[in-house]
């Protein structure tokens, strides 16, 4: 039996340069009865921990190092007694929040994690923050796409450490290479399609 995803939704705020906006974040778990992955726990970390319920964590995998992504990870993990993995270029986001620390882990392009027979691909795709990273899970027709491509288009790139062409060129380098029926799971609100998407990005690069 191949994994499944179970998917949360909470609510806090994010903050950077200066600014805090209220926003709701995407969680997603992803495995089976016994043992998961959890992408981004942001926010409320004992719901996603009683979400989570008795089975083994074998990693946080975080898309990227913006606080409303990894403010309460280190809780979370805590919690479920997990290590906390993130691409090391969003180092300094890290440390925004935990000083003179790292993650427990690194996460590299093409670095594979394995759970119930499906493979999380790690896609790294900067734009958003250098080290933006998105997880394809080819088995199950699925990216978790973090604050990277969303319904609508790309993530916003007017923050420190993003970049508009650069975030552009990751989106359709390796993420419009996928098929078109792969679903998008983003950081932030509804899914999309790879194929949904694909005219927008077009127009932008034209």
């Amino acid at each position: 039996m191949s994994a499944r995803i179970e998917h949360l939704v909470t609510s806090g705020t994010f903050s950077l340069d200066g600014g805090t906006w209220d926003v709701d974040n995407n969680v997603w778990i992803v495995g089976d009865d016994a043992e998961v992955y959890v992408i981004d726990p942001a926010h409320n970390a004992a719901a996603i921990a009683t979400a989570v319920g008795g089975r083994a964590v074998k990693a946080v995998l975080l898309t990227h190092g913006h606080d409303d992504h990894i403010r309460h990870a280190r809780e979370f993990a805590t919690l479920v007694a997990a290590p906390v993995l993130m691409n090391p270029a969003d180092q300094m986001l890290w440390e925004d929040i935990y000083p003179g620390t790292t993650p427990d882990g690194t996460i590299a392009d093409g670095d594979g994690f394995e759970i119930a027979g499906t493979a999380l691909t790690a896609i790294h795709t900067p734009g958003h923050s250098p080290g933006s990273t998105c997880f394809y899970a080819a088995e199950l027709g699925t990216v978790f796409s973090g604050d990277t491509l969303f319904n609508g288009g790309p993530g916003a790139t007017g923050r420190s450490y993003s970049d508009f062409p650069t975030i552009v060129k990751s989106i359709t380098e390796r993420l419009m290479t996928l098929p078109g029926e792969t679903v998008v799971n983003t950081g932030h609100g509804d899914s999309t399609t790879v194929a949904a998407e694909a005219p927008g990005i077009l127009a932008i690069k034209e």
